[in-house]
Formats: C-alpha cells, sequence, structure tokens
C-alpha cells in the first residue's frame, strides 16, 4: 500500500526504511548462486563477509554467513569460486543496506561446472550458434587487426611477433582485459563490442595461453559465447592449446590451436605471396608465350596457301577462264549464224521455186480483173473487159475482142 506523503506530510528516513525492510523480509529465504568477488574473514569473529557476484552481469550482493560454515568445506574457499548459498534476504534498518544472510554454503565443483557447459553446449548448438552457415569467411589482408588478450601476456607477444613477421606492415589495435577471474567475461566483451563497432578493424582475435580447465571457464560463459555470435566482425579464437576447447572455439568464425596459429590464419606470409604472385606471373608468360607461337604458326601457315602467297593468282584464272567463255560463245554464236543462213539460203530457193514469179519467169502470164480476179478460163471474161496480163518484170494491160 502506498504512503499517503507529500512535500507538506513528507515520511520519515526511518519510517521508509522499515516499509523497505518489511517487504525485504517477505521474499524469504532462497537458493543464489554465484562467484566470490571478495572474501573477508577476521580472525576472532564469528561471521565472515563475501561478496557474491553475478558472472554473466555487473551486479553483486554482500552475503554474511557464519565461520563454522567455511570451516566446513573441503576446499578452501578463495575469489573466483563458484558457490551455491542459501540465505535470507536482510535490511539493515540503521544504514539501508541489502545483505544476504547464509545458513548454508556449497561449492561448485567442476565436475558440475563442465556438467554444466556440456549443458549449454547442446542448447547452444540446438539453437544453431555453432553452425558452419553462420560461419563468415576471414579477410585476406585486413586493414586493422583487433587482438583481446592480457596485459603483457605471451599471447600477446606471440600474435604480434608472428603477424609482423609474417606481414610487417599489418596494423593492430590492442585492447588488454583480463582472462581469467571474475572480471573476464565482462571485459573481454566490452573489448569485442569496442572493436566491432571500429569501422578498420576486418578481424578480431581473442587470444589466451594454456591454463587449467577452470582458468578457461569464462570463454565457455553463455554471454560472451552469444556476444561473440551476434558480432559483425570475424572473430578467431585462440585459447589454450589444441587440446583445450572451450565454447568460444565452437561459435568463432575460425578456430586457431593457438595464438601463433591465430597470427598465421589472419595474415598471410609476404615471402609466399610474393613467390605465388612470381609463379602466377611466370605461368602467365608461359601462357601468352605459347598463345603468341600458336597465332604465329598459323599466320605463317595461311600465308603460305597460294591465296595469299600470289593473290593476283586467282585473278589471273579467273580472267583466263572468262577469256575461253568469250571466245567459246563468239564461235557458237558465229556457227549458229553460219547454219542460219544456209537455212535461210535454202528456203528461199524452195520458196522461190514453189512462187508463182518463178513460173512467170519461164514465160507463163497471170491474167486478172480490173478487181484482181484470177482468169482462169475464157468464159470468165467477155468482150470489152479490161484485163491485167502478169508477166515476168512487169504487167501489160488489155482489152479482151
Amino acid at each position: 500500500m502506498a504512503l499517503d506523503t507529500s512535500p507538506e506530510k513528507p515520511a520519515p528516513v526511518r519510517v521508509i526504511s522499515q516499509l523497505i525492510g518489511q517487504w525485504v523480509a517477505r521474499l524469504g529465504p532462497v537458493w543464489v548462486e554465484g562467484q566470490v568477488a571478495q572474501y573477508s574473514r577476521r580472525p576472532g569473529t564469528s561471521t565472515a563477509f563475501l561478496t557474491l557476484r553475478d558472472p554473466h552481469a555487473e551486479v553483486s550482493l554482500t552475503v554474511t554467513c557464519p565461520v563454522g560454515l567455511l570451516d566446513a568445506l573441503q576446499v578452501p574457499l578463495a575469489d573466483g569460486a563458484r558457490v551455491v548459498v542459501h540465505a535470507k534476504p536482510s535490511w539493515y534498518f540503521t544504514r539501508g543496506t541489502l545483505s544476504l544472510a547464509a545458513d548454508e554454503l556449497r561449492t561448485v565443483g567442476l565436475g558440475d561446472l563442465l556438467a554444466r557447459v556440456e549443458r549449454l553446449r547442446k542448447i547452444l548448438a540446438t539453437e544453431g550458434v555453432f553452425a558452419d552457415s553462420r560461419k563468415r569467411p576471414l579477410p585476406f589482408l585486413p586493414r586493422v587487426v583487433g587482438l583481446i588478450c592480457g596485459r603483457d601476456s605471451k599471447a600477446e607477444h606471440d600474435v604480434l611477433e608472428n603477424a609482423r613477421r609474417r606481414w610487417p606492415g599489418v596494423r593492430f589495435r590492442v585492447e588488454t582485459v583480463a582472462v581469467q577471474g571474475l572480471n573476464a567475461v565482462s571485459q573481454v566483451m566490452d573489448a569485442l563490442r569496442v572493436l566491432d563497432r571500429d569501422p578498420e578493424v576486418d578481424v578480431v582475435i581473442i587470444a589466451r595461453g594454456g591454463g587449467s580447465v577452470e582458468d578457461l571457464l569464462p570463454f565457455s560463459d553463455e554471454a560472451l559465447v552469444r556476444a561473440v555470435a551476434a558480432a559483425t566482425t570475424p572473430v578467431v579464437s585462440a585459447i589454450g592449446h589444441e587440446a583445450d576447447t572451450p565454447l568460444l572455439d565452437l561459435v568463432a568464425d575460425v578456430r586457431a590451436s593457438t595464438p601463433t596459429d591465430a597470427a598465421k590464419r589472419v595474415v598471410p606470409d609476404v615471402a609466399e605471396e610474393a613467390d605465388r604472385v612470381a609463379r602466377a606471373r611466370e605461368r602467365i608468360r608461359s601462357a601468352v608465350r605459347h598463345r603468341l607461337d600458336r597465332e604465329r604458326h598459323g599466320l605463317a601457315s595461311l600465308r603460305s596457301r597460294p591465296a595469299l602467297a600470289d593473290p593476283h593468282h586467282g585473278l589471273r584464272l579467273r580472267a583466263q577462264e572468262v577469256d575461253a567463255l568469250v571466245q567459246r560463245a563468239r564461235r557458237t554464236v558465229r556457227h549458229l549464224l553460219d547454219r542460219a543462213a544456209v537455212d535461210v539460203d535454202h528456203t528461199r530457193a524452195r520458196i522461190r521455186a514453189l512462187s508463182p514469179a518463178a513460173t512467170l519467169e519461164r514465160g507463163y502470164a497471170v491474167v486478172q480483173k480490173d478487181d484482181g480476179t484470177v482468169v482462169r478460163r475464157p468464159a470468165d471474161v467477155a468482150a470489152g473487159d479490161h484485163v491485167r496480163l502478169l508477166v515476168s518484170g512487169g504487167e501489160i494491160s488489155a482489152t479482151i475482142r
């Protein structure tokens, strides 16, 4: 129920603190898991103080517990240990602070942690976080290589030294972080976000040298794995040795067995590339020479053919053929004309022999009336009729008596 307060009737601090304590008390005892960020145990006191931190977020709570709970642990408690506590939330009325009063404390063993990692691996695999289809190829020659590693670590030295030995002009942007312990996950994620936002960074290497299984557990953290999966820049995982396989290796776009191997995968070897370019240029020269030789031989073969060796030879042959055809045509026409002339003469002779003119030339005459009718019998004319006598060489007019 909300308090009835106003600027004129404010509630005292003690009232607010009491109400908060009442609401906190309603929560009741709970089981809480976290990572020991700070452990304080003063000699001669019966209460120890722990700072319990959430490994996935910047959230922490103070835990008070009897010293007997700590003494009962088989393994001494240390900073960074994973624990599960049964505690009741407690509100300190006078100081206005919240803490957990623990009555039971259990450490999370390595076996439990590895089992959790395995369960997480199966869940993420089912979601497709490790699928090869979402992995991106590395650039051939990155403009800037982002490197996330421990400060002054051997991993940093191995990556930088081997990369610059392979390609002296390579540029790096190094983000040093804690690579184990309480702050490892958050610092690695922050560094990844910074490098992923840099437009010049073309690839990011997350490197750490070898270590125990507990030391490498931060690189199997779910929040870090999902952050790498969400990054837009290709990520290379170089954690531990070949046998170490944190979940970061599975989600990264490329998994390198060691930091040295990461340097070899990220930048090419300048000597190898120069040798490869030289071999490629030689192959190109050889191919060009072979092509030129083949074309040269083909051109020589074409030029050796008669049509190209003596271009006018074909024209001369065609001209001779034309001349021969013209002469043949002329002879044929003359022969046809001669035969036609002979035929005309023969026809003329036959016509002349069959024509009346030939008869007239032998002394005969043709008698015609004025109307052109041929007189065939004496009865065809009467006395006084005028007739024409057609004889060889002309006609004669006469009158019948």
